[in-house]
């Protein structure tokens, strides 16, 4: 095994880079084009595991052919809520789809969910697995929920707020990951390409 196989992020977040810079960890981004769409009937949990897939997979494909150990790094966050909480609220696409969700959001318990994705090249070893936090938000006023929108961070995030941003004031409660509701869960993350093989982290799911 190489003393320092490559890590790739297949992500053009830059919440997900800065978790794992923070952790020390060093990694080569290699962000893939990928529609992000729900399909029919398709459950959240469903969607945010096949994207992450989509995604690890679509940067594999892109790099040229290696015998070089190399593990490729994916995932896709979604917000979900309603009464039934099968509400998933992506990204927003207007000032009034963004107010919408923060209004959705407000005085209630909703749901983060992420799929993570894991690849080995040269032989393509796979791994996937789900994250999920609880976040309640306290009462959101309509004049907070305006300056929110003015400030343009709900715009690139899914249910159009960042609990590390504006929106962590409105945030009571976060039950699992907190790293989870910023875009990648890190320490699953981490088993999972441990499972791979990674030699930078290697321990049993708890």
């Amino acid at each position: 095994m190489e003393e320092n196989p490559s890590l790739i992020l297949a992500s053009a977040s830059p919440r997900r880079a800065q978790i794992l810079r923070d952790a020390g960890i060093a990694f080569e981004i290699v962000a893939p084009r990928v529609e992000e769409i729900v399909l029919t009937g398709e459950p959240a949990e469903a969607m945010v595991l096949r994207l992450a897939e989509t995604k690890a997979r679509a940067a594999a494909a892109s790099l040229p052919s290696t015998k070089t150990r190399v593990f490729i790094l994916a995932a896709d966050t979604t917000v979900v809520a309603g009464a039934d909480g099968a509400m998933i609220l992506g990204k927003p696409t207007s000032p009034e789809d963004a107010a919408r969700m923060l209004r959705l959001l407000s005085g209630r318990t909703h749901r983060v969910l992420t799929g993570i994705a894991a690849i080995r090249l040269p032989d393509g070893e796979f791994r996937s697995a789900l994250e999920a936090t609880l976040v309640t938000f306290a009462e959101i006023g309509e004049d907070e929920i305006a300056r929110a929108i003015e400030s343009g961070e709900p715009f690139d995030k899914a249910g159009a707020y960042a609990i590390q941003g504006r929106a962590g004031r409105f945030v009571e409660r976060v039950d699992g990951c907190y790293f989870n509701v910023v875009g990648l869960p890190l320490h699953r993350a981490c088993v999972l390409l441990g499972e791979l093989g990674w030699p930078a982290y290697s321990a049993p799911l708890p």
